[in-house]
């Protein structure tokens, strides 16, 4: 990540002139990876908002995701999606967010909003605050050379994390592939033109958590060990195909896998993952398209079993990578196996998405009037 002392400094001073105890606006957490801040409207009413430093900051600004579905918030959020410049800094980023913010909520903004834009100088006579569209990636080596005293006076305790996180963003950086990256970028970029279009799909908390998780999954150990792979439909972060190609090796799931693969050449089973505009307040809806299974929890037409895909054992802390892995383990343990022989219920060996919802809803009407049965361990 460029200008990584000028981000940490940055983090600093908006830790000093909001604290925790500020009375309209609260830095929580910060590291250079990710911030999170509480706004405090009318009535004291709180709303946490989150933002994801990437590893293309400050060319691209933060991405930005509220906890709340208020539209005020999510309004507020929307602006920081347009930036350049040194409106992608952080510092800037937060000017513009509580300005906007206090002006969705019509309460006074705080006199702390004027020291912030005083607080921090850049080179070149630029100053934090809002609309300064110049570029300043090729100021990096310079800014670095001012912060760079700084930043060795302040190794007390209270900086360890920021510390810590500096070595981990770096490899983080450096264990993304090209190709994910040039993804996440392509997204954005789409994003951008349809918000310019006014063709925006979804919505902001969705759009933000989801390239959020996605980035999170580019560089995760499980999927670089070819746990599963990913590919977006239509280039759509709201539907994911997924091939699993790892199970339990110990189990007939495994040995199914490995036969598809001698039979057929293929040695995954292909989930396909639907995500709502509501996402993660509401789950998204995860079926199996290929192979046809019998066992493992999985319905007619491909839908799974599984309360944690249901409003009700839904929580909006899960990630795809974990519900992935859990579906991975709950096929192991309803011991599903796959169907190499005719199936005369299905034709040409297919699943289908209206037979899969048409299931899945089903199966959550009959629970959600008799409860969830736990298999006995003996049925693993």
């Amino acid at each position: 990540m460029a200008c990584l002392n000028t981000l940490k400094l940055e983090i600093k001073t908006l830790e000093q002139v909001f604290p925790k105890n500020h009375e309209r606006f609260q830095i929580l957490n910060a590291t250079v990876d990710e911030l999170c801040c509480r706004f405090i409207g009318r009535n004291g009413k709180q709303y946490v908002i989150h933002a994801n430093i990437t590893e293309t900051y400050p060319s691209t600004p933060p991405v930005w995701f509220a906890e709340s579905e208020d539209t005020s918030i999510s309004n507020a959020v929307q602006i920081l999606t347009n930036t350049k410049g040194l409106d992608n800094h952080v510092i800037n980023q937060v000017h513009i967010l509580l300005r906007e913010l206090c002006r969705q909520h019509t309460v006074p903004l705080p006199p702390d909003l004027e020291t912030l834009k005083k607080a921090f100088q850049y080179p070149n006579g630029g100053v934090a605050g809002p609309h300064l569209h110049s570029a300043i990636d090729s100021d990096c080596d310079d800014i670095e050379d001012v912060v760079g005293e700084s930043d060795q006076e302040s190794e007390g305790e209270e900086d360890l994390p920021l510390e810590m996180d500096d070595g981990r963003s770096t490899a983080k950086k450096d264990e993304m592939e090209v190709e994910h990256l040039a993804t996440l970028e392509r997204l954005r970029q789409t994003q951008r033109q349809d918000y310019l279009k006014g063709s925006v799909s979804g919505s902001v908390q969705a759009t933000d958590r989801l390239m959020k998780e996605l980035r999170d999954i580019y560089r995760s150990d499980s999927f670089k060990n070819n746990m599963y792979s990913i590919e977006l439909v239509n280039d759509s972060i709201y539907e994911w195909n997924i091939r699993l190609m790892s199970v339990d090796p110990d189990s007939p799931l495994h040995n199914d896998l490995v036969l598809l693969k001698e039979r057929e050449g293929k040695d995954s089973i292909l989930l396909n993952i639907i995500f709502k505009e509501t996402y993660p307040f509401e789950p998204p809806f995860v079926r199996v398209v290929h192979p046809i299974i019998s066992g493992g929890y999985v319905l007619v037409g491909g839908a799974i079993c599984m309360e944690l895909l249901t409003k009700q054992g839904w929580s909006s802390a899960y990630t795809v990578e974990a519900v992935i892995m859990q579906i991975a383990a709950t096929l192991v343990k309803g011991k599903a196996r796959i169907q190499f022989g005719p199936t005369k219920s299905l034709s040409q060996g297919q699943y289908s998405l209206a037979r899969a919802q048409q299931s899945f809803k089903s199966l959550v009407q009959i629970h959600e009037k008799n409860g969830w049965f736990t298999p006995p361990k003996e049925d693993g």
